[in-house]
């Protein structure tokens, strides 16, 4: 029978590419799971180190019964590598989300030295090469030690289990139709087993290895999202010689899905909404190493707000993750890293991620699409080699699975009339509007007018979001102040243009938790995206977080007081806001009643300061407390230090109304003889200096139209470092001088 050892202790790490002849005593120990990343891949300056490392372990010679195998499994190894044993090359894989195995038994001596060169360097054929998060290097799944019989269930097949199951269910007769397959290596009868079904089937394997039977279900039980997540456990046990020599067993669900360009989605034959969160696999002082008690808090706190669906941005992800999924009954968006940037070197590495992830992950009934990419136009446009890739990925997880539709996310400057956006079967946008550029309304006109000229495609909102420093908070909160208070008035109006459209078929929140970027340094933090809801370490919980619970979770009554960290106000009347998924909240100040308010989700009081007081909220029998003081000036902590420079590029009293300005709209200047020059003259620059969203404009016509509307201003905040403070005080300057 096959034993599976962890092999997580006992490793030498170091920096180098050299391959060492015996164990290298002064190297570092490390225990798996391991990252080399996880302190400067997350505190800025875009300078983790990148490269390739290596990782050395000795080990005796297992003990082997006459023809057993040994083998060697790489949950995730990041993001190439190479399997050395004994000074003999046995494996390179390049991706660094999916697991590979390697049989390494005929390599075997009395005493081993095995070295593992793991590579996250720059190239251009493995994604990702170029993201908003940062790419971690190292073994930070751990390492597996198989040992199986000379007949077993194939594991050399794309990383996959061995099994498969393929539930076909008729909802109005109750019933399904499993058809279970297994891969074996030499002879021998396969014996299945489904919980909960009577008897046992056995089938012989086809001369490639493969054996089939099916199941039927009577009075089946579905798998029906968070509310009853039901699995059934399939058992195969290989029989040769009269002895049962492997046995494998894997979960599946049985349930339906369906997508409607006009109704959204569909779970088991009802309507299903999917409101819920992305999720990236990194957390503060840990980076990628996760252990299974971090992927359980992980869950915990989306159940706690009340999702029904994760997108697991962008990557493959630990299979602990995908199996909570399941039990928990969290609809999954899995997706390969092909983002941002189309390398025409990286096709084939496309395709052996896709066919990982799908060959991988095809038992989990959590996950109802494959993401073929993600804004893959950010860095270009769709050329003739981007399209290829793309209908060679959808046509191929066609192949592989024909139960599940193909999607991608796209970047919100791709026209919508681009057929990239017609390769995949249902697809989504990533909409920043009111965040990185424009007003809020932008995105509730952008979809309006996306389903009105495209009635019949399915389409959904894979990201959006707005960064938030829990530490900054502000009476008035704006756009790009990185202030609690904006990001909840961000979600405020998201949260309304979703409600208001229910035939978008998935929203996702960008971002669940805060995660690494390391090229980033902006709102008062190093090398985090802070778009989550949730701080990286999972201590705190941004306001925002409260705002969905209220909206998602019908379970648990709660109450929340909102800008509990805005404690010193120099605002004589203060707003108090409230977020409960209870219909009704009181407030009381110091004891004193306040007022009651009936509502959703939302309920704004309004409270004046004389000095120090204690706000209580009610809603039935839930309460919470903040404190809150009446300051005599506003509180530097704040607002960032840089605040006036990066929202404000030059002096405001220097404007004269009746001429041009910063302030005018992008279309306003661009049609005028006087000041067109001048605009034209900047962007130039912009798109010489950098691929910002100037670079991006260029020639689209979807982003011209959207741009034109938005002042010069708005896009300029946007575009800081292309353009440096004077260069902008300069050029309001020059347009200051062309009357209106």
């Amino acid at each position: 029978m096959r034993t599976v050892t962890e092999w997580n202790g006992g490793w030498r790490f170091a920096k180098t590419a050299q391959i060492p002849a015996t164990l290298p005593e002064d190297w570092v120990q490390v225990t798996l799971p391991h990252t080399w990343n996880a302190v400067d891949g997350q505190d800025g300056g875009n300078d983790y180190w990148r490269g390739t490392a290596m990782y050395v372990r000795a080990f005796s010679r297992p003990a082997l019964a006459a023809g057993e195998r040994a083998w060697l499994e790489f949950p995730g190894a990041a993001m190439t590598a190479t399997v050395t044993l004994n000074g003999q090359t046995l494996a390179r894989h390049e991706g660094g989300y999916s697991t590979f195995r390697v049989d390494i038994t005929d390599a075997l001596a009395e005493d081993n030295l095995l070295c593992v060169a793991v590579d996250n360097g720059e190239n251009d054929r493995v994604y990702p090469q170029k993201a908003d998060f940062t790419f971690y290097g190292g073994l930070y799944r751990g390492v597996n030690l198989i040992i199986v019989p000379a007949v077993h269930f194939e594991l050399g097949h794309h990383g996959g289990p061995g099994l498969r199951m393929t539930p076909e269910v008729d909802l109005e007769r109750r019933t399904a139709r499993v058809k279970v397959e297994t891969w074996q290596v030499g002879e021998g009868l396969v014996r299945l087993e489904l919980e909960g079904v009577h008897g046992a089937i056995f089938t012989a394997p086809d001369a490639a290895g493969r054996a089939e039977a099916v199941f039927s279900l009577e009075d089946v039980h579905l798998w029906d999202g968070v509310e009853d997540p039901y699995l059934y456990t399939v058992t195969a046990a290989l029989l040769s010689g009269g002895e049962e020599t492997d046995q494998i067993s894997a979960r599946f669900g049985c349930r339906t899905i369906r997508f409607d360009a006009q109704e959204g989605f569909f779970l088991n034959g009802r309507p299903y909404p999917l409101r819920g969160v992305s999720r990236h696999q990194d957390r503060a002082g840990v980076g990628n190493a996760l252990t299974l008690d971090h992927h359980r808090e992980d869950m915990a706190i989306i159940r706690e707000i009340g999702a029904n669906t994760v997108r697991l941005a962008h990557y493959q992800h630990a299979q602990a993750y995908y199996d909570l999924c399941d039990e928990q009954g969290l609809i999954v968006w899995a997706e390969i890293p092909y983002i941002t940037q189309h390398m025409p070197a990286g096709r084939q590495n496309t395709l052996d991620q896709m066919t990982e992830l799908v060959v991988q992950n095809y038992n989990h009934p959590s996950i109802v699409c494959w993401g073929l990419s993600n804004e893959i136009t950010a860095s270009g446009t769709a050329t003739g080699d981007l399209m290829e890739n793309h209908r060679l990925l959808n046509d191929l997880c066609h192949r592989l699975d024909p139960t599940r539709p193909t999607t991608m996310a796209h970047v919100f400057m791709l026209e919508t009339d681009s057929p990239l956006i017609q390769i995949a079967d249902i697809g989504s946008y990533n909409l920043y509007f009111g965040w990185y550029l424009g007003e809020l309304e932008e995105n509730d006109r952008f979809f309006d007018a996306y389903h009105e000229r495209f009635p019949r495609r399915v389409m959904g909102f894979s990201e959006y979001g707005a960064d938030a420093n829990p530490a900054l908070q502000s009476s008035h909160p704006e756009r790009g102040d990185y202030t609690e208070g904006y990001q909840c008035l961000y979600h405020e109006h998201i949260l309304r243009l979703i409600d208001r459209r229910p035939w978008l078929w998935a929203t996702h929140v960008w971002n669940l938790f805060d995660f690494a970027a390391d090229g980033r340094d902006e709102g008062g933090k190093h090398g985090v995206n802070q778009k989550g809801l949730v701080t990286m370490d999972r201590q705190v919980k941004k306001d925002a977080f409260y705002l969905y619970k209220a909206a998602w979770n019908r379970t648990e009554p709660f109450v929340h007081l909102c800008g509990r960290r805005y404690v010193n106000r120099a605002e004589e009347v203060t707003e108090i806001k409230v977020y409960s998924n209870c219909a009704e909240v009181s407030l009381t100040v110091d004891g004193v009643p306040v007022g009651t308010l009936r509502g959703e989700r939302v309920f704004t009081f309004r409270v004046p300061l004389t000095g120090e007081h204690t706000v209580t909220a009610r809603a039935g029998d839930c309460t919470d407390t903040i404190t809150v003081r009446r300051a005599a000036q506003p509180d530097p902590a704040y607002r960032l230090a840089q605040q006036g420079e990066v929202v404000n590029w030059f002096d405001r009293e220097d404007f004269r109304p009746d001429c041009f300005s910063i302030r005018d709209t992008l279309g306003a200047l661009m049609a005028h003889p006087g000041t067109a020059p001048i605009v034209k003259a900047m962007m130039d620059k912009a798109r010489a200096s950098r691929g910002d969203v100037a670079q991006a404009a260029s020639g689209n016509r979807n982003l011209e139209r959207m741009m034109a509307g938005m002042s010069l201003e708005s896009l300029l905040k946007q575009a800081a470092g292309a353009i440096p403070p004077e260069a902008v005080r300069q050029l309001n300057a020059a347009l200051q001088r062309v009357p209106k």
